[in-house]
């Protein structure tokens, strides 16, 4: 018999390990729609131009790809930003502005699976689409920080790092680096990771001088004060002033600070941009985002500013996990039935489908086994309480409710133990 293995970068998730991505999940979306985002969805798989267009040719061997029986070029969504711009560039119009939108995607990367990344991964994002200025860009940071409060972390285990595209252009400038191509970006992007010396390089194959690909090298490495100090930054200072102002009235500056070493290496983003990490700097990016004003426009829609973010749950789930911040076991049932008989069955299904029908989560022993063996199941699936019905309970109309977790049994009826489920009303 051919075994078949799980591809690699890729993940089974069991129960244990799926109600984990949904207790994630769950808190995510509650986020969202606190902060007044709709949730969407769109095509798994689409047009493998609405990427390369984006993000250059390269992109294609990061990502999943393929030629249909259509002869159409196609593309597992590597993320979720082109498919959003697609959806409201055919609708721009007539949709409400500013448009708030969220979604909790399936993606697919051809990467090399490690640490914290996989070749198929779930993440939220969110976006803000029709507000040119640091209200959206606020919004959004405060929106991706309380995403992970709400999973329990806090300004000891992460915090959020920005800067400003437009201030980067003006230290590019300053660097003799005018107009710069997007590759650029990329490298810079790249320099936490792989050293300064391959950066300078790729800047120096690139055609940039090598006192200014030095200059620029340095980006990671200048303090804060400096960086802000530069002769020709006027205007941008000013809108980090502003920027830090709202996100000090969001309650979350604690867990913000701006970087001009937070560069984003995707060419589409036009303004501020913004991480998320660990204190501790043990895992790779939390989250990442930023302003991307052209994409709209980049794929037939009309020029529409807009903010937004990723953010991964492979991360997360480990860095919740180091944190010792992962749920504990849940209960997937509050209440077990078990039939003491087979001829018991047929009265444990009734009572058990009035438990469902007043919206009580129930399950019912459904082969013969002995009392203890049912209670034993009952236990495992983290249940608060067992019924067992037997002839006695049959022809009584009272059951015999049992709580597991103390062993005590009272007799009581199907109405009372609804209440008793729903309510905590003592028998």
């Amino acid at each position: 018999m051919t075994r078949f293995d799980r591809l690699p970068g890729t993940r089974d998730f069991y129960p244990d390990e799926m109600r984990i991505r949904r207790w994630i999940e769950d808190r995510w979306r509650e986020v969202a729609l606190r902060y007044g985002f709709e949730e969407y969805d769109a095509p798994v798989i689409e047009p493998l131009g609405l990427f390369t267009d984006k993000s250059g040719e390269e992109i294609v061997e990061q990502i999943y790809s393929f030629v249909d029986r259509g002869d159409r070029h196609i593309a597992l969504r590597p993320e979720m930003t082109p498919s959003l711009a697609r959806m409201v560039a055919a609708r721009s119009q007539g949709l409400s502005k500013p448009i708030k939108w969220f979604s909790i995607p399936r993606l697919f990367r051809y990467e090399r699976p490690q640490r914290g990344r996989f070749r198929e991964f779930w993440q939220l994002n969110l976006d803000i689409l029709g507000v040119a200025g640091v209200e959206a860009d606020a919004e959004i940071m405060a929106a991706g920080v309380d995403a992970l409060r709400a999973c329990g972390l806090n300004a000891d285990d992460f915090e959020l790092r920005y800067s400003d595209r437009r201030l980067l252009d003006a230290f590019l400038a300053e660097a003799g680096v005018e107009e710069p191509e997007p590759w650029v970006y990329t490298v810079l992007d790249k320099i936490p990771r792989f050293g300064i010396k391959p950066a300078l390089e790729s800047f120096v194959k690139g055609g940039i001088p090598a006192d200014s690909a030095e200059r620029i090298a340095d980006l990671q490495m200048i303090d804060r004060d400096e960086f802000m100090g530069l002769p020709n930054l006027g205007e941008h200072r000013d809108r980090m002033a502003q920027l830090r102002s709202y996100l000090d009235a969001y309650g979350v500056g604690d867990f913000c600070r701006f970087d001009p070493g937070v560069v984003r290496g995707l060419a589409y983003y036009t303004g501020v941009v913004f991480e998320m990490y660990d204190r501790k700097g043990e895992l790779r990016a939390i989250c990442g985002g930023g302003r991307y004003d052209d994409l709209l426009e980049n794929v037939g829609g009309q020029t529409l500013p807009a903010a937004g973010f990723g953010l991964g749950e492979a991360v997360l789930i480990e860095l919740l996990e180091a944190r010792d911040r992962l749920p504990a076991p849940s209960s997937r049932c509050e209440v077990f039935v078990i039939p003491v008989s087979a001829d018991d069955r047929r009265a444990a299904i009734e009572v058990l489908t009035q438990l469902r029908g007043a919206g009580i989560a129930g399950d019912l022993a459904l082969t013969d086994q002995s009392v203890a063996k049912a209670l034993k199941r009952a236990a495992q699936a983290s249940a608060r309480a067992a019924i067992l019905i037997g002839e006695r309970e049959r022809k009584g109309g009272h059951l015999t409710f049992r709580e597991l977790d103390t062993g005590n049994e009272t007799t009581l009826s199907v109405e009372q133990i609804i209440a008793r489920l729903i309510y905590g009303t003592p028998a």
